[in-house]
């Protein structure tokens, strides 16, 4: 008598940083998974701050090990939190805290033919990209499965260029605002 197996349930993967645009891309994951009646799994990576050869060269480093992975998992829940209201997603999967480099820890996880893996592809700056590689493409260039790489939000886009504002202490532009009081009618 030969045993039937049911195929593995295809899964959506979505690489969570906290981060605006990783909000945004687990939302749309979580549409992706809805439409496709797949798991969604929201996976948040994490490294030790100099490295993992530091934290076993040091035994000091080595001990916060577990204090990094806790606040991994918290910066986890919150971002679900900021999306769904709620740890919980409303779908099946799991959230997983993956230890490793995003990239590569993303691509691991999305392992399956039938998987699919979201990242945010966030606007970044020339001296972002020489400092920290870009998860998107990494993933672009080596996931077996297909990747969508989600844009940011205009919203972020426009907070974006507030906070480069305020960084360079520049003043807001504010006269679209005059503008509009200008030739907006007096209440009656």
């Amino acid at each position: 008598m030969s045993e039937t197996r049911t195929p593995p349930t295809a899964r959506v993967v979505v690489g969570v940083s906290g981060s605006p645009g990783s909000l945004t891309a687990l939302g749309r994951a979580a549409d992706e998974a809805r439409h496709r009646g797949a798991e969604l799994w929201p996976v948040l990576t994490w490294q030790a701050p100099e490295g993992d050869l530091a934290a076993r060269r040091f035994p000091a480093a080595a001990s916060m090990v577990p204090e990094w992975e806790r606040l991994a998992r918290e910066r986890l829940v919150g971002a679900l939190r900021d999306v769904f209201g709620s740890t919980g997603t409303g779908l099946p999967g799991q959230a997983l805290v993956v230890r490793g480099a995003p990239g590569p820890a993303l691509v691991r996880t999305a392992d399956r033919d039938d998987d699919m893996l979201l990242v945010g592809a966030g606007g970044r700056g020339r001296l972002h990209r020489v400092l920290r590689p870009s998860v998107s493409r990494y993933c672009l260039a080596h996931a077996g499965c297909p990747v969508l790489a989600v844009p940011p939000s205009p919203l972020q886009a426009t907070l974006a260029a507030v906070h480069r504002r305020n960084a360079l202490r520049l003043r807001l532009d504010t006269g679209h605002l005059e503008r509009e009081f200008e030739t907006a009618p007096p209440d009656a």
